[in-house]
């Protein structure tokens, strides 16, 4: 009889309700959790990683920085190895109002002002499914290998700060504070102040809004990338629950600094200068042997040395691009609202145009003295590229978006020739965007350009004088009268400002 009933049960239950495949299931579940990573999504559309068991035994090939990553923490063992999955977050229903829609790549201007102008959302909407794993993939190998980064202890780089006094900030980001700090020239012992290397300490916040991702992302490009446009890492800390990076130190900060917060304007020649150094680093990063995508292009990104030579810092969000046949790469939407290109928000789809259609949008700031986004302005103009685009595309209009703190000291080819570039970065088609490459190109000339509009003016107003027979000399430009003929510089007209 109990064969019998034994017998019925298997026949009739089906196998979701059968205490043999629970047990099945519940196996299952326990493996495959050992083996992802816990997340949790921040207000700017990062992850931040959770710490996971210990991860498996490190191969004797590979180099002691990485060992010891991956006997701190398995979510580098995971990163490196490229696991699919990793650091996901929880799926959510392909209808959901925060959904990004997966449409086409070309897009127009109503969606446009309507993706550029919510500015109140993440870039990466917290219900959104994963499209695939964001793990900072290897950089491009260089021909001559890099040299080691040096490790430091928390205690060496607490003293180097002065224990990080509130005096020694220069910045804070979502990673966390910035610290000036002193090191000895050969080595990782701290110096007193004033002596020995000048450096910069990043030092992860416990709650980070980047977390230990982006400071495994950082430490695996910028450890193995060298140009003279990219920001020197010299070493990192990884002690417990301390992250921190250390930095040469650049003199003179930020572009963003520069542009929005110094009462004396960044003069053109320094303008052009540091735009083109920016876009030779971009350029090093497309063109490696596997593109690197640096995702996160603006002004509080761009750091200046003494000589306003322009390095690229802060690659916690970089990604190593589509190589082979691929024409893109499926990631997370991460990045800045104003900087981020449209169709990356729209799809995820992630390629080098990416970059190059911030690099536009940074063009725009150095050109007009304005921010990617300001909603201090009127509604129509608080978006830059909705607003700036028009007069872009209109040379006659093109002169009304100079930054009016410069006056007239600026190149009238230079405008031009910024502003055709710029339109060009900022094509709705991906595809009509150039190359980094034909963007260095195209700025290497704009270097030497003498052509002053204020030269312009003064040769203007000395004519007028020659022809009236006055004897005066030359007027004296007042700002009022600089001011009023910005919309061209032979014409005036009524400025938008």
């Amino acid at each position: 009889m109990l064969i019998i009933i034994i017998i019925i049960i298997f026949i009739f239950i089906p196998p979701s309700l059968s205490p043999i495949s629970n047990t099945t299931h519940s196996l299952s579940f326990s493996l495959s959790s050992s083996t992802t990573q816990a997340s949790l999504p921040d207000s700017y559309g990062t992850t931040t990683c959770k710490h996971l068991a210990s991860s498996s035994s490190s191969h004797s090939n590979k180099q002691h920085f990485s060992m010891e990553i991956d006997n701190k923490c398995g979510c580098w063992s995971l990163l490196k190895r490229g696991v699919s999955g990793a650091c996901k977050s929880s799926s959510a229903s392909k209808h959901s109002p925060n959904t990004i829609p997966r449409t086409s790549l070309v897009y127009d201007a109503a969606t446009e002002t309507r993706y550029l102008n919510a500015s109140n959302r993440e870039l990466c909407a917290p219900n959104e499914a994963r499209v695939s794993s964001d793990n900072p993939d290897p950089p491009p190998q260089e021909n001559k290998p890099p040299s080691p980064l040096l490790k430091f202890t928390f205690q060496q780089l607490k003293a180097a700060t002065g224990n990080f006094r509130p005096d020694s900030i220069l910045g804070e980001g979502g990673f966390g504070y910035v610290f000036k700090g002193w090191i000895e020239e050969d080595g990782t012992a701290p110096a007193k102040p004033g002596s020995g290397v000048t450096v910069a300490v990043k030092n992860l916040k416990p709650d980070g809004l980047q977390g230990h991702r982006e400071w495994v992302a950082e430490v695996t490009f910028l450890g193995q990338l060298h140009h003279p446009n990219l920001v020197k890492l010299i070493g990192y800390c990884i002690e417990d629950d301390q992250r921190l990076l250390v930095y040469e130190f650049m003199t003179r900060g930020s572009l963003e600094n520069h542009l929005f917060r110094r009462t004396v304007p960044l003069p053109w020649s320094n303008r052009v200068k540091i735009a083109l150094g920016a876009a030779k680093g971009l350029a090093f990063l497309h063109n490696g042997p596997e593109p690197v995508i640096y995702r996160d292009f603006k002004t509080s990104n761009i750091l200046l040395d003494t000589e306003y030579n322009a390095k690229l810092s802060d690659f916690g969000l970089a990604k190593a691009g589509p190589q082979g046949d691929k024409t893109h790469v499926s990631t997370r939407v991460v990045g800045t609202y104003g900087y981020a290109a449209p169709e990356y928000v729209m799809t995820g789809h992630l390629t080098a145009k990416s970059d190059v259609y911030s690099f536009g949008v940074v063009l725009l700031e150095i050109l007009t003295g304005r921010r990617s986004m300001d909603k201090k302005r009127p509604s129509g103009e608080q978006n830059l590229v909705s607003w700036a685009r028009p007069y872009l595309a209109d040379k006659r209009k093109l002169y009304q978006l100079v930054d009016p703190r410069l006056e007239l000291n600026y190149s009238l080819k230079g405008v031009q020739k910024i502003s055709q570039l710029a339109y060009s970065c900022l094509s709705r088609d991906p595809k009509c965007r150039p190359n980094m490459d034909e963007v260095v190109k195209a700025m290497m000339p704009l270097q030497d350009l003498s052509d002053l509009a204020i030269l312009s003016y003064h040769s203007r107003i000395s004519q007028q004088g020659r022809r009236k027979k006055k004897s005066d000399g030359t007027p004296h430009l007042t700002y009022t009268q600089s001011k009023s003929i910005r919309a061209s510089p032979l014409n005036s007209s009524k400025q938008h400002r």
